[in-house]
């Protein structure tokens, strides 16, 4: 069985652990206009408690946190008009926002968000991970899709801002994570197929656990036949907004049939794999890691990134080819990368109704191994050599 709570426990066993777990308590939300957003973050908000005067933790049961929306106390709001730049952006209490019928985003589905992870110490300092490589990838699908982005800089001091405004909100060390998702979107009205006239960069907060509903068990993953996630010449290697929605529907039936996920095929030959809904993959023979080449149809994963330079790191030869799906009958382990769902093992494929089983080993397995460097270096308990964690002060 695979032990990546085990691993985990092993990196921290010299750390204390001194938090206690407590119910989610009651909340009030508030809807506000953006553009009467306050200019003071120091400010106090309608919560009764400034930025800088909150309390260790908020008041959730962290021992049972899954993933979904928990709303926080701050998120981050900044507009531009078309062909200008962003300038300037403000904290502001969570809650609804105001947009337009005719919004560019709600009309042609003008916006792309991403996701980053704020992690919690033991020692109680918080961490980020490679925002800078979120900011690059937002900028990279906002040309696509023909809107102005944040600057890297004012895109990773945003997410600083949030990580800090929302502390509270961060489970302990080893009990999840604060998920952090930045928004860009075209939110002025526009009728005809066209650029909209205006766009807003938002970011919210919500404190995570486990992105499977089956946590750290193996995952079972259905090869999606029917329907294709993208093709060459669309939106695939950016995080539009639009790639989602359309892959429900496979995902629906496939958790119906008792699956975890699906896994996509490329469009053209439908025999390489490509992703999974939400996640790249990784195949594993020997001291070989295969993953699908980011050629335009796949998403490029900042955990994805990071796996395999610590793979390589680790001795590994990592190579990014065209994987057919029949090679998956050789495989010795599989494994799936993002930041939602970290380093997830994949327990059984099923293609064409044929079900293939992979070795998940223990902690010594080539994804336990990845995870736990991961994880280490996440949490601040590896040290950090390549520059990817920001700590907050």
């Amino acid at each position: 069985m695979f032990q990546r709570v085990a691993c985990f426990r092993n990196l921290i066993q010299s750390l204390s652990s001194t938090s206690s777990s407590t119910k989610f308590g009651g909340r009030f939300f508030f809807a506000s206009r953006a553009s009467s957003l306050p200019q003071l973050i120091s400010q106090p908000s309608e919560y009764g408690r400034n930025v800088d005067e909150v309390d260790e933790y908020a008041d959730m049961d962290w021992e049972n946190i899954g993933f979904g929306v928990v709303p926080t106390d701050y998120m981050y709001v900044m507009k531009c008009s078309k062909n200008e730049n962003f300038e300037r952006g403000q904290l502001n209490p969570y809650g609804n926002i105001e947009i337009s019928p005719a919004a560019g985003v709600l009309n042609y589905g003008q916006g792309l968000y991403e996701g980053t992870k704020a992690h919690r110490t033991e020692d109680g300092r918080l961490l980020l991970f490679r925002p800078d490589q979120n900011a690059i990838r937002m900028r990279k699908g906002a040309e696509r899709l023909c809107m102005p982005a944040p600057s890297i800089n004012q895109f990773v001091d945003a997410v600083k801002q949030i990580a800090r405004a929302n502390k509270r909100w961060t489970p302990p060390a080893g009990k999840g994570s604060l998920y952090i998702r930045p928004l860009l979107m075209g939110s002025g009205p526009i009728l005809g197929l066209a650029p909209a006239p205006e766009y807003t960069f938002l970011i919210f907060a919500s404190p995570v656990g486990n992105y499977f509903k089956e946590g750290i068990a193996p995952l079972k993953l259905y090869v999606e036949e029917e329907y294709d996630r993208a093709s060459p010449g669309g939106a695939g290697g950016i995080k539009s907004i639009t790639n989602y929605a359309p892959v429900l529907k496979a995902i629906a039936r496939a958790k119906s049939r008792g699956f975890s996920d699906v896994l996509y095929l490329d469009s053209v030959n439908k025999k390489y794999l490509e992703e999974v809904s939400s996640c790249n993959i990784f195949v594993v023979k020997g001291n070989f890691i295969s993953t699908p080449p980011t050629a335009g149809t796949i998403l490029s994963g900042v955990t994805r990134k990071s796996i395999i330079e610590i793979a390589r790191d680790h001795g590994y030869q990592v190579v990014e080819r065209a994987i057919p799906v029949d090679e998956l009958i050789e495989a010795d382990e599989v494994f799936c990368t993002g930041t939602a769902v970290g380093v997830a093992p994949v327990g059984s494929i099923t293609y064409k109704n044929q079900r293939m089983e992979f070795g998940i080993g223990d902690d010594q397995s080539t994804c336990s191994r990845l995870y736990s460097t991961l994880v280490g270096i996440q949490m601040g308990i590896i040290e950090d050599k390549k520059g990817w964690i920001i700590e907050l002060d």
